[in-house]
C-alpha cells in the first residue's frame, strides 16, 4: 500500500514527462510553480477558475493532472466538487492539492528545467 504522497510523485512524474514532449512545457512548469501561490492568495476555486478561463491549453492541462491525480477525474468534475463542497471538503481539496502540486513542482525543476527565479520572474500570472 502505497502514502498519498507516493500516489502522487508517481502520477505527477508521468504527467510531467508526457508534458516534456510538448511545444510550450516551460509554461506547464511556470504555472506549476505559480498556482500555489495563487491559491493562498485568492483561494482554491477562485485560483483554479481563473487558470480555466484565461489559461492557454498548456496551463489548463495542470488543472486536468490535478483532477486525476487526486482522485476527481477530470477537470469539470474537480471544478464542480470545489465549488459545491462543503467546508470541511474545501479544505481537505485544498489540502489535496497542494500536496499534489508540490510534486508537479518538483518535477517543473527536475523534468521540465524550470527554474523557480525563471517561473517567478514574469510580471504576468499566465502568460
Amino acid at each position: 500500500m502505497q502514502t498519498l504522497d507516493q500516489q502522487y510523485s508517481a502520477t505527477a512524474y508521468t504527467q510531467v514527462l508526457a508534458i516534456k514532449k510538448e511545444k510550450d512545457y516551460k509554461k506547464y512548469g511556470a504555472m506549476a510553480h505559480k498556482l500555489p501561490i495563487l491559491i493562498h492568495t485568492a483561494g482554491l476555486a477562485q485560483a483554479l477558475e481563473f487558470v480555466q478561463s484565461r489559461g492557454e491549453p498548456i496551463q489548463k492541462r495542470l488543472i486536468e493532472h490535478l483532477a486525476v491525480t487526486i482522485g476527481q477525474g477530470n477537470t469539470e468534475t474537480l471544478l464542480q466538487t470545489v465549488r459545491n463542497t462543503s467546508l470541511s471538503g474545501y479544505i481537505r481539496l485544498t489540502r489535496q492539492i497542494l500536496a499534489a502540486l508540490l510534486w508537479y513542482k518538483r518535477f517543473a525543476q527536475s523534468i521540465l528545467d524550470v527554474d523557480v527565479t525563471e517561473a517567478a520572474g514574469k510580471d504576468e500570472v499566465l502568460s
